[in-house]
């Protein structure tokens, strides 16, 4: 395996306000932009060559990344015009990929936090013969994923989207974002329009006779759609549950990075990660969450599950839990956030002006 395709083009529109200025691959996990865990684990499982399938905010990739050569890699940048889904986005780039057409390419959607063990997804393509094979992982409630049932061998029998009733859940197996293609099979997904793989090309290819294998591999997954699933995963990335070689530093209880500033009585616990330039102040709690760069948080503040934007501020005393503050937002001083509150970029909230329970 050589070369890989990431599908790094949606808005994340579902992880607002964090996307508003930063692709959602680009927004940091554990101190780096989230693709940086993807890439370095491509590299490490022997990947040489990838190609990003950019789209949404493009021009933010290649001045961070480069030619990929500080990852031991060689990156490429294609960029869609207008978006083509997923099938649509792999057909797009076929024309930078270098494989022969039998060969194996690996295919990641960008928004996958996962311990697959990537060279034995290979493995079982080679040997099983497959023209796709597939990353499949289980979960207790399926109902918000693509079910994939297979058979004795691992040989895909369905693809059933989103079931709703108990007869339709008839698998706990989900398709987990990460496939290996034959080269042939890509160069054969209709040009320059919208294509789902999911609905359309996976579909067809089982209704043409072709061969694709299931791998299941259940350990460390996590789709990083939401605002609370992308604070869970860095923090899990800091705490050494779901493994990559890019974290900036030992795992542990909490990474700050060199130029961050800590009061010596602040309290990080839970997997925190204090971006660069940012600060917490005396006799500040934060567990289990992201500091970004230039953030801010004021003396006596709590913070407990959540992510604060670059350059954001949170005030003194104030109580945050479970809440996304966007990038140069301000939440004042004596304020109380509960969980799935969003305070968009730029936002200011006065003191004291929000609060969940009695301020004496």
């Amino acid at each position: 395996m050589t070369e890989a395709i990431l599908l790094v083009g949606g808005k994340g529109t579902r992880l607002r306000p964090l996307t508003v200025h930063t692709p959602k691959p680009m927004v940091p996990a554990a101190g780096v932009p989230f693709l940086t865990h993807q890439l370095a684990r491509a590299r490490a499982a022997g990947v040489e060559h990838i190609v990003l399938a950019t789209s949404y905010l493009a021009e933010v990739f290649e001045p961070y990344f480069g030619d990929g050569s500080s990852l031991g890699l060689h990156i490429e940048y294609v960029t869609e015009d207008e978006p083509l889904g997923t099938g649509g986005a792999i057909r797009n780039v076929a024309s930078h990929l270098r494989s022969g057409p039998d060969d194996p390419v690996l295919i990641f959607n960008g928004d996958i936090l996962t311990g697959l063990d990537i060279p034995a997804l290979v493995d079982t393509h080679r040997s099983s013969g497959a023209d796709v094979s597939l990353h499949l992982t289980r979960v207790t409630d399926p109902r918000a994923y693509g079910l994939v049932p297979t058979d004795s061998s691992g040989r895909v029998q369905a693809f059933l989207e989103k079931p709703q009733t108990p007869e339709e859940i008839v698998t706990d197996q989900i398709n987990a974002g990460a496939y290996v293609f034959r080269r042939s099979v890509i160069d054969s997904i209709p040009v320059g329009r919208p294509v789902s793989v999911e609905r359309e090309t996976f579909p067809e290819l089982l209704a043409t006779g072709a061969h694709l294998q299931g791998m299941v591999d259940s350990t460390y997954w996590l789709d990083l759609g939401t605002p609370q699933a992308f604070v869970r995963g860095s923090a899990d990335l800091v705490l050494g549950r779901a493994p990559s070689p890019a974290v900036p530093g030992r795992c542990g209880d909490r990474l700050v990075l060199p130029t961050a500033s800590v009061a010596p009585d602040a309290k990080l616990t839970g997997g925190t990660v204090v971006g660069s330039g940012a600060s917490v102040g005396e006799g500040a709690r934060v567990f289990g969450s992201a500091i970004l760069a230039g953030a801010v948080v004021e003396p006596g503040a709590v913070v407990t599950d959540s992510l604060i934007g670059a350059r954001a501020r949170v005030g003194a005393r104030s109580i945050l839990t479970g809440v996304v503050v966007g990038d140069g937002a301000t939440v004042g001083p004596d304020n109380e956030l509960r969980a799935g509150v969003r305070v968009w970029c730029d936002a200011h909230i006065p003191h004291g002006a929000l609060r969940f329970s009695s301020d004496q």
